[in-house]
C-alpha cells in the first residue's frame, strides 16, 4: 500500500483535533466507578486485537500476508499487542513503553500519513486510522483517567529497551530477508521521515537521535510539572 509523507495535511489535522477531543472526552471519566473504568480498559482493549486481527486476515485474504512484512514486530504492531494486556491488567511496564514509543510512533504516522483518496471505499484507508488512534487513546486512558505517568526512569528504560530490542530484530531481519524497524533499508512501498535521512546505515544512528528527542517531548509536560511542585514546596505562598 502507497502511502504519501504529507506534514500536517487536512486530514490529518482533523484527526490531531478529534484526538484532543478524546482526550478531553476521557477526562470525564477520570472519578468514575472502577466498574466502568474496567468496562472501558476492555472495550479499548478489544478493539485494538480486534482491529489488528481483522488487518491480518484483510491481508491473508489479498495475498499480502508473509512472514517478512506482518509479523508483529514493528515498533506500533507490538505495542498494540502489548496495549490490550496494559488496559486488562493496568500493567505499568508495558505502560512506559506506550507512552514512550507507542505514543511517539503512532502520533507520528497519523500527523505525517496520508492514504490516497482512491482508497477511500477499501478497508486499508481507515486501518491505520484506526489501529493508531486507538493506540493513542489507550495510552491517554491509563495517563489522563488511571493517573499513571511516566519518570525519568522509565525514560532510562525505555532507551535500554529500545536498544535491545534493536540489536534482537536485525538479525532477525538478516535470516528472514525483512525489514522490520526499518533497520535493513528504508521503506520503498510508502513515503517515510526516513526519506529526509542519511543512507543507510547512517540512518538509523540518526533515528535513534530523533526518537530520544521524541521522548524527551513527551516527558516535558511532567518535567515541567514536577519542577513546578518542588518550586512550591520550597517556596510555598
Amino acid at each position: 500500500m502507497d502511502y504519501e509523507l504529507q506534514f500536517l495535511n487536512l486530514p490529518n489535522l482533523f484527526l490531531a483535533v478529534g484526538l484532543i477531543g478524546v482526550g478531553r472526552w476521557l477526562a470525564r471519566f477520570k472519578h468514575a466507578d472502577e466498574d466502568t473504568k474496567r468496562f472501558l480498559r476492555h472495550a479499548l482493549a478489544i478493539g485494538l486485537w480486534l482491529d489488528e486481527l481483522v488487518w491480518h486476515h484483510w491481508n491473508w485474504t489479498h495475498g499480502f500476508w508473509s512472514v517478512q512484512t506482518m509479523l508483529p514486530l514493528h515498533v506500533c504492531s507490538v505495542m498494540i499487542w502489548l496495549a490490550g494486556f496494559m488496559l486488562i491488567f493496568k500493567n505499568y511496564r508495558i505502560y512506559e513503553f506506550g507512552y514512550f514509543l507507542g505514543l511517539g510512533a503512532a502520533t507520528q504516522i497519523l500527523l505525517t500519513s496520508y492514504v490516497p483518496l482512491e482508497l477511500f471505499f477499501e478497508y486499508q484507508y481507515y486501518q491505520i486510522f484506526i489501529s493508531h488512534g486507538l493506540l493513542i487513546t489507550a495510552v491517554l486512558y491509563m495517563t489522563i483517567v488511571e493517573g499513571f505517568r511516566p519518570t525519568w526512569k522509565s525514560f532510562l528504560r525505555i532507551v535500554i529497551g529500545t536498544n535491545l530490542y534493536m540489536a534482537l530484530i536485525f538479525p532477525l531481519n538478516l535470516w528472514l530477508g525483512s525489514n522490520y524497524m526499518f533497520l535493513a533499508y528504508k521503506p520503498v512501498e510508502f513515503a517515510s521521515l526516513l526519506d529526509i535521512l542519511p543512507p543507510w546505515p547512517y540512518y538509523i544512528l540518526h533515528m535513534e537521535i530523533l526518537g530520544i528527542l521524541v521522548f524527551l517531548l513527551l516527558y516535558l509536560p511532567f518535567a515541567v510539572k514536577d519542577r513546578r511542585a518542588r518550586q512550591a514546596a520550597i517556596n510555598p505562598s
